[in-house]
This record gives structure tokens, C-alpha cells and sequence, in this order.
């Protein structure tokens, strides 16, 4: 198949491609930086000729309600018109586990205003929620350091590995539209302050965790939604293993 992937040069998609490329399919990356900007429609009709599955995991540079609700809607719309005129056969979208259970994050609601719009398409498609990244989890330590302190609520994640998000994307990609959600999480349930004190304690730079149920995005998020439901299927990567450069 060909399977173009927007947002095919970042962090997931780059993986993605990859995937798909070693399984034999055409696998074309899409990104400003290749001549495709999904904002203005530039390049959409050529990268989308004789293509079978699209793959969104393009994401806003900004996380402001406005301007991330902007961006994914927008995109969305120009995609869309593209996908049919292609005769696009499956859309795939990656999104977030809970993320129409959060209404006070600004960043979430764009992200339900992309699946409500990738659900009115008219495309058949596969919504992939996963949960929070490994790889997320030092800029925001980063983020709310004061000082030596790095201040974090003690918010439940169930974090996962890129790679493994890649791998689940490539899958539905590789497969048929379900027409709803497919899920994946992380093996382990963690508290986000505990998440900071397994990186700093792996990676040590004299910083020390302080629990703060105030600080931060996910500051107040109750339990249970960022790790979704019990039955949600969990990918291999532990976090620790991880931190320590194992597979």
C-alpha cells in the first residue's frame, strides 16, 4: 500500500515510517520540510495521489487552546477535502487516552475538536489513543523546577515508550478501519511526582522532587483517567528499563 504519513519526520511518524517501509509498503513522510503543509493545503493533492491509508500524527506547535484548536481543525478540514478526491480507503489518527474527560485543559479539547472532526469525514478510520510518552516526562520536569525543587502533582499516568506508540499506529495503519478507538497504554501505573524521582534518581542532577497537587498541566486530574479503563491493552516498555537504555 501506499501510506502517506503526516507529520512523517518527527518523533512518531519518522518511527512509523520506518515500520511500514520494512513491511514492504510505500511509506511517504509528509511534513512542511517535504513540501506538504496540512495548514494551507500546500502539496496535499500530489503526496495523496494512488494513496491508500493517511497517517496524522502531525501536532500543534503550541499547546494554547486557540491556537492548537486552529491548527487541528484547520488541518483537518484540508485533509480531509484531499483524502476524498484521493479516494483515501482509512484514516488514522493519533490521540490521547482521557481526553475528553479533561475539559480544563485547553489542549485536550483541540485534540476531542480533531477526533470529532476525523469521526465527521466521511473517511473510514481508526482513532489510536495512547497514554502519556515517556519521553514527556523530563520537559515537564523541566517545566516546573523552581530553583533545585521540581514541584509535580501526584497525578496517575500509565506512561509509554514512542517506540511502542509507533509500533501500534503502524499496526492500525497496516490493518482496516475500525471506525472508533483502538488503545494502548504503558505496563505500569505511575504517579507523576514518582515519575520524577525514578528519572532524577536514574539520571541525578541535584534537583529533588516536591509533591504539588497544584502544579502543572495535570495538576487535579482525578485517578483513573490519563490510565484509562483496566481492559485498555498495555505495551511491553517499562519506564525504568527505559530510563536505563534497555529494550
Amino acid at each position: 500500500m501506499k501510506i502517506v504519513v503526516i507529520g512523517g519526520t518527527g518523533r512518531i511518524g519518522s518511527q512509523v515510517v520506518r515500520l511500514l517501509e520494512d513491511n514492504g509498503h510505500e511509506a511517504v513522510a509528509a511534513a512542511p520540510s517535504t513540501g506538504v503543509d496540512t495548514l494551507t493545503g500546500e502539496g496535499l493533492t500530489d503526496v495523496l495521489k494512488g494513496a491508500d491509508v493517511v497517517v496524522d500524527v502531525a501536532n500543534s506547535p503550541s499547546f494554547e487552546k486557540e491556537a492548537a484548536h486552529d491548527f487541528f481543525t484547520r488541518a483537518m478540514r484540508n485533509l480531509t477535502a484531499a483524502e476524498q478526491e484521493a479516494g483515501v480507503r482509512h484514516h488514522v489518527a493519533l490521540s490521547i487516552i482521557g481526553v475528553d474527560q479533561v475539559p480544563g485543559l485547553g489542549y485536550y479539547l483541540a485534540k476531542v475538536a480533531q477526533e470529532d472532526a476525523v469521526r465527521a469525514s466521511g473517511v473510514p478510520f481508526t482513532i489510536v489513543r495512547v497514554a502519556q510518552f515517556f519521553e514527556f516526562v523530563a520537559p515537564v520536569m523541566d517545566l516546573t523546577t523552581q530553583g533545585r525543587d521540581v514541584h509535580l502533582p501526584s497525578t496517575q499516568l500509565r506512561p509509554i515508550a514512542a517506540a511502542d506508540v509507533a509500533a501500534v499506529v503502524a499496526e492500525a495503519a497496516q490493518g482496516e478501519p475500525v471506525n472508533g478507538l483502538r488503545q494502548l497504554a504503558g505496563p505500569e501505573i505511575h504517579r507523576l511526582d514518582r515519575l520524577a524521582e525514578l528519572t532524577l534518581a536514574a539520571q541525578p542532577d541535584g534537583r529533588r522532587v516536591v509533591t504539588d497537587q497544584s502544579a502543572g498541566m495535570f495538576a487535579g486530574i482525578p485517578d483513573g483517567i490519563l490510565t484509562g479503563t483496566p481492559t485498555v491493552p498495555t505495551a511491553p516498555t517499562r519506564y525504568e528499563t527505559w530510563l536505563l537504555g534497555g529494550d
